[in-house]
């Protein structure tokens, strides 16, 4: 069915309640396995039907942040959504405490059974008000910095569409875009910061009502941190630090001769080539067309994936006013249909949607006819190890994109994942601290900032740009307002990308059989477990980074 053909309705809150105490009620009393599986089944299509609803009214909500509507509904979802948790959670807990436990475990599998254990841990009734402000807060947020009109080249423009004057030919023209943007983040800092403080106060609120010592230890369970601990993220965080960001200065060293500027600046930092950045060749039309082809001749499985998503116009990539920042992929359940959402600005962003967040998308068609919602769907590392290594298995066909310039792209895209890397784990980082020492303030939250600049990226400067140059630069990161902790999964799955990008220079088809192996079993196994069924080795085991990182630089080098 075709995206706009898609009926939104609004689930009624109290018969959704109803239904989770009667399907609690009669799995307390249930005299078999069979009426548990049947309460099951009622649990499945039921959640799906509200999963579906919700997921609808934001995707709708994002596309434009200005449709009253939508805007409303999307609000009913945040304000509900934390008042129906307490009985689907109950009912949950049923199966928990069943005395049909081993048969519920041998049809589903036992991770089933124990993520759902994590989950009752991040759960009281008591909490209800806190979830619902702290989704508002988050919902805030976006629409904040959705609300951008930058004036700039006589134009009036969204961040996204600031993008490709950020990485212009031209340096005082990349020097001015990051003024510009800075300007608009310094104009809403006063929110920024005020935001945050009250997201960063009532999660610990919550945590401790919960009876935890801090967020932290209730942002692990809230992500199904089923196989590593923060103890396990320290010590990859160290390896980064270690094996990492040295090669990374060397690059930008490189980087310097290259483009000619011996000085660089924070506003060169995206700058590829003194000719200017790859970029895609064509109009969005072109692009999609390019991808078609693509999933066509990647493998049968992906040729039919495309199909489905171009048919049935589940793609909203274009940029205009009102639109939400960013971009994402999100599965619409009771259609069993991935949806993605971008903001297209002419750059080599514009490709990743059709690799990276496509990647997300055929993971979540591959699993599409799995026996549970909470079965398709890995945790979040796992899932990022779909899109990032789908990725690098588009670089057969990145001439159909990047024409002549596709050998470029190749690097571009390579050196920015070895980059991307200390970034993203300096972002986990800032996110420790502060929800281990939540009475910061904000000008303290700054200076932590700049003290993991220097860590992580001590090649950077700032040039005493406003906003840039006083730490702020952490206020762009959506993630940081919306996914406490969830950072860290890009890097942990980049690792692991980056494995099967060695793999495919020396046997192509044997790669993509391996990460099909890891993306065909959904949320089966945890994140380690997948990395072994899927021939690679998780980024946690000391010494994992150094070979990969290797193998990338000896590839740049070349």
């Amino acid at each position: 069915m075709k995206f706009s053909e898609m009926k939104y309705e609004r689930f009624n809150l109290e018969e959704c309640k109803a239904l989770y105490k009667r399907l609690a009620e009669a799995s307390r009393n249930a005299k078999s396995a069979d009426e548990v599986f049947k309460l099951i089944e009622e649990h499945e299509k039921a959640y799906s039907h509200i999963s579906s609803m919700s997921t609808l009214a934001y995707i709708r909500h994002t596309i434009n942040t200005e449709d009253k509507f939508y805007d409303e509904e999307n609000k009913y979802a945040d304000e509900s959504m934390p008042l129906l948790q307490e009985d689907i959670l109950a009912f949950a807990k049923t199966l928990i405490d069943s005395p049909f436990r081993p048969q519920i475990e041998e049809r589903y599998g036992s991770l089933l059974l124990r993520n759902i254990e994590m989950q009752l841990k991040c759960f009281s009734p008591e909490i209800v008000p806190y979830l619902q402000e702290e989704n508002f807060l988050v919902s805030e947020y976006q629409k904040l910095t959705a609300s951008a009109q930058i004036d700039f080249d006589g134009k009036k423009l969204t961040t996204s569409q600031m993008t490709p004057y950020t990485i212009d030919k031209d340096r005082s023209v990349r020097k001015a875009a990051y003024e510009a943007l800075a300007s608009f983040y310094t104009s809403i800092g006063p929110q920024l910061d005020e935001l945050y403080d009250k997201l960063v106060k009532i999660r610990t609120k919550i945590a401790k009502t919960l009876g935890y010592s801090s967020f932290t230890e209730l942002g692990y369970l809230r992500m199904i941190r089923n196989c590593y601990t923060p103890k396990d993220v320290a010590s990859f965080r160290q390896q980064v630090v270690e094996d990492i960001v040295p090669i990374v200065c060397k690059l930008k060293e490189k980087q310097s001769k290259r483009i000619g500027i011996p000085d660089m600046k924070f506003y060169d930092d995206n700058f590829t080539y003194k000719e200017g950045n790859p970029k895609p060749i064509g109009t969005p039309d072109d692009i999609f067309a390019a991808g078609k082809i693509m999933y066509s001749e990647m493998s049968e499985q992906t040729k039919e994936f495309i199909n489905f998503m171009y048919e049935n116009e589940l793609l909203d990539c274009l940029s205009k006013k009102g639109k939400a920042n960013g971009g994402y992929c999100i599965y619409i359940p009771e259609y069993k249909s991935p949806f993605i959402f971008s903001n297209f600005n002419g750059t080599s962003g514009d490709v990743d949607v059709l690799t990276h967040e496509a990647g997300h998308a055929f993971a979540a068609y591959t699993a599409r006819n799995f026996e549970l919602l909470e079965l398709r769907d890995p945790t979040y590392e796992a899932c990022e190890v779909h899109s990032m290594s789908m990725e690098f298995f588009a670089w057969k066909w990145l001439d159909k994109f990047y024409g002549a310039d596709a050998e470029r792209a190749k690097f571009a895209h390579l050196e920015s994942c070895l980059t991307f890397i200390p970034y993203g784990t300096m972002v986990d980082h800032f996110q420790h601290i502060m929800y281990d020492n939540p009475d910061l303030t904000p000008a303290q939250r700054h200076e932590e900032w700049k003290k993991l600049e220097k860590i992580y990226r001590p090649y950077m400067d700032y040039d005493d740009v406003p906003f840039y140059s006083e730490g702020r630069v952490w206020q762009r990161q959506l993630h940081i307002y919306h996914y406490p902790f969830y950072y860290i999964d890009y890097c942990l799955a980049q690792t692991v990308a980056l494995e099967y990008w060695a793999m495919s220079q020396e046997d192509y088809d044997d790669a993509f059989r391996k990460y099909m192996d890891f993306v065909s079993c959904g949320g089966k196994y945890t994140f380690v477990e997948l990395c072994e069924k899927g021939g690679v080795i998780a980024p946690f085991v000391k010494g994992s980074l150094k070979a990969i990182v290797k193998a990338a630089e000896e590839w740049l080098d070349k």
